[in-house]
């Protein structure tokens, strides 16, 4: 490649209109250079905060060296895309622990698709300017450390929460990634900070950031209902309250997500299903209902296995109800032993009274209250 040419700077100025007109909501580039990560990821490893994630201990090397994803490879063009939707109804769904909480970006459709195309569109404009240009776009679907590149081309700081902050756009937005081969200029990293706020920390439901950027995946509650296919530790079942798939209370409590904007994306928008659900409608769901109900969305991908193990542990901490009860009796040797067993510690809670609108859950929720973005 001739880079005596080309003027990268008026390139990657077009580029980064082409991206926000593509729309994306923030766009930034940044060099290959991520070896200070290494050693905090290698630490984190050790400390086996990934669980039971064993991809994150596979290809350590290619996380810092995103040339190996592709050769040649020589600045990360790296973007955002807000998703917070309207009426999120964050606290009032807390407040209702019959209701099923399911985090705010799995309310509509997965983004993974919807962002990859954009991207791959992206290279290929560059492309038709640049036939030389050699690009592979990613979004959650390789072993890149996101965040850190994100950080890198300046589009935020890893807050104490291990996720990105902007102080215009809080937290509430998805990122990937086009590598190329050209060497455009790189933008300044963010060097903002938290700051004294411990909000994060203080609000996790399961203690799960144990010190300031580092989280036990084990603890986390996203982790939990999410990437574990095993079962939920008996002893964080209760703190787990009537959330059903993630976990937003770290997002919801930070000051940096008061004023943070509404997606533009309909496809973001929540399901009508899936709008403050009743947990008893969906616990009656069967597997053909579950796989038609998400289909296209983020939520499929755990399966109706896990579906019911969460569903079955957000009714042990519902308050006590005869309906709940026969329902969950019901459900017992419909999917597997685990679901069963989940089952019947539920049962046993319901048995007992034992609701999850504890004094700690209430005073959590009136915390997220304060702390919720507009429209929420």
């Amino acid at each position: 490649m001739n880079n005596s040419t080309h003027d990268w700077a008026l390139i990657a100025e077009q580029i980064k209109t082409d991206a926000l007109a593509a729309g994306f909501c923030a766009v930034g580039i940044a060099d290959l250079d991520l070896t200070e990560e290494q050693p905090r990821l290698q630490d984190w490893l050790d400390r086996n905060y990934h669980g039971g994630m064993d991809y994150m201990a596979r290809n350590i090397a290619m996380r810092s060296q995103p040339d190996q994803l592709l050769p040649g490879t020589l600045r990360v063009i790296t973007v955002a895309l807000d998703y917070l939707p309207p009426n999120a109804e964050f606290a009032q769904t807390l407040k209702q622990p019959d209701k099923g909480y399911i985090s705010r970006y799995a309310g509509g459709r997965d983004y993974h698709k919807l962002m990859r195309n954009r991207l791959k569109k992206l290279g290929d404009s560059i492309k038709s300017g640049l036939p030389e240009l050699a690009f592979r776009p990613f979004v959650d679907s390789a072993p890149l450390l996101e965040r850190p590149l994100a950080r890198n081309a300046g589009l935020g700081w890893v807050g104490k929460h291990s996720l990105l902050l902007n102080r215009k756009a809080g937290s509430w937005f998805f990122l990937g990634e086009l590598l190329v081969n050209l060497p455009l200029p790189v933008d300044t990293a963010h060097e903002g900070d938290c700051g004294s706020c411990t909000a994060c920390l203080t609000a996790c439901p399961t203690g799960a950031i144990v010190e300031p950027y580092v989280v036990d995946g084990r603890r986390c509650i996203s982790y939990l209902t999410i990437e574990s296919d095993e079962p939920i530790p008996v002893a964080l079942r209760p703190a787990l309250g009537n959330r059903i798939y993630g976990c937003d209370d770290c997002q919801l409590v930070c000051p940096w997500n008061r004023e943070a904007p509404i997606t533009a994306e309909p496809d973001f928008h929540i399901r009508a299903a899936l709008q403050q659900p009743d947990l008893l409608t969906l616990w009656h769901w069967d597997e053909a209902h579950f796989l038609k109900q998400t289909e296209g969305s983020p939520i499929r991908r755990i399966g109706y296995r896990r579906w019911q193990r969460n569903l079955a542990v957000a009714l042990g901490n519902a308050p006590a109800d005869p309906a709940i009860q026969r329902a969950l009796e019901q459900g017992l040797g419909r999917v597997d032993a685990m679901v069963d067993e989940h089952i019947e510690w539920a049962l046993t809670q319901q048995r007992l009274g034992v609701s999850a609108s504890s004094r700690r859950q209430q005073r959590l929720i009136r915390v997220v209250e304060k702390g919720l973005p507009r429209d929420a």
